[in-house]
């Protein structure tokens, strides 16, 4: 009960911080309302966050702004076909000293900064991308027989074209898995084009301030994993977890008919991490269904793989996730 109490008391600084997080980012990017919330729960989660849309849709602007508004260190690797695994975690070096003598050196790499941006990470070969893996789960990179912690707070925000355009390589599950969130962003709507071209074919662009501390945000971190959750709360998010899995008896027409392969335990760890995130940002001390139903999509999209006759008719993993949601009783 009194951790309860103390989570109701620091909500309020918490709301407000993150007002104050949305509005800046606001002054640089238009719209996107969905995608910026979207990433910002990411990022109280201590998680990581895939960006999915057409070039052009300012999803590297927001990266780039939200790292500028907390204040924290930020690195952008541009994933190319001939992008090696030494370009992203660094590598061992000679280094020859004043004195003559030589050592050996660790140059560290662009993955050592608090928020890193993997522009078009499925543009590189499936080695270079597995590279990630172990910063993006453990927050330590292993360069031969020594291990480098990774500095707190880490997320990797990673953009991803849309697979079927030309010179891309799908992401491997396991790495696909690591995401906590999946965002889809969308095509600006027409006064949204209008206050986009305003604020970029002028000279007063506007410049983001930091307006979150790294303790902070390390502090909110804290903060909403001790959100409550009901006991059939988070039974509801197993049951819409295994649902996704085609062997399963909750298991809809659509998801033992189109799914290969349903969402892994990450999945139910990243529902329910959103839905006390999406709680205490809504003013609520505890999570509640509709969190678990918001978070569904967004946590879950990426990690149901669909079999070929699902692919060959064009199957949308949000359709079917959308179907678990409507079938599934709620108790």
């Amino acid at each position: 009960m009194s951790d309860t109490r103390e989570v109701e008391r620091e909500s309020e600084r918490f709301r407000n911080k993150l007002g104050s997080l949305r509005e800046e980012i606001g002054r640089v990017i238009v719209g996107q309302r969905l995608v910026i919330d979207g990433v910002i729960t990411c990022m109280l989660a201590g998680s990581h966050a895939l960006l999915e849309g057409v070039p052009g849709l300012g999803k590297t602007m927001l990266v780039r702004t939200l790292a500028r508004c907390i204040g924290l260190s930020f690195s952008r690797i541009q994933f190319t076909p001939d992008l090696m695994p030494a370009d992203v975690i660094g590598t061992t070096v000679i280094d020859e000293a004043q004195s003559g003598g030589r050592a050996f050196e660790f140059r560290p790499g662009p993955i050592f900064a608090n928020i890193v941006l993997a522009d078009e990470i499925n543009r590189a070969t499936p080695k270079t991308q597995s590279a990630l893996l172990e910063a993006m789960q453990e927050r330590s990179v292993t360069v031969g027989r020594k291990t480098h912690e990774l500095d707190s707070p880490h997320l990797v925000l990673a953009t991803q074209n849309p697979l079927e355009m030309e010179g891309t390589y799908p992401l491997p599950e396991a790495q696909l898995d690591r995401f906590f969130f999946k965002l889809h962003v969308p095509f600006p709507e027409r006064e949204e084009l209008h206050q986009i071209l305003a604020r970029t074919t002028t000279d007063h662009a506007a410049e983001p301030r930091a307006v979150l501390s790294k303790n902070e945000l390390l502090e909110f971190q804290a903060l909403v994993r001790r959100v409550p959750v009901a006991q059939h709360v988070q039974d509801y998010a197993v049951r819409v977890l295994l649902a996704t899995r085609p062997e399963a008896s909750d298991a809809p027409p659509g998801v033992r008919r189109y799914v290969r392969e349903g969402a892994s335990p990450r999945g139910a760890q990243a529902v329910l991490l959103a839905a006390k995130i999406r709680a205490l940002m809504s003013g609520r001390f505890a999570a509640a269904l509709e969190d678990v139903k918001a978070s569904a999509l967004p946590a879950l999209r990426h990690r149901v793989l669909l079999n070929f006759e699902g692919e060959a008719e064009g199957i949308k993993t949000d359709a079917v996730i959308e179907e678990i949601l409507k079938a599934l009783p709620e108790a």
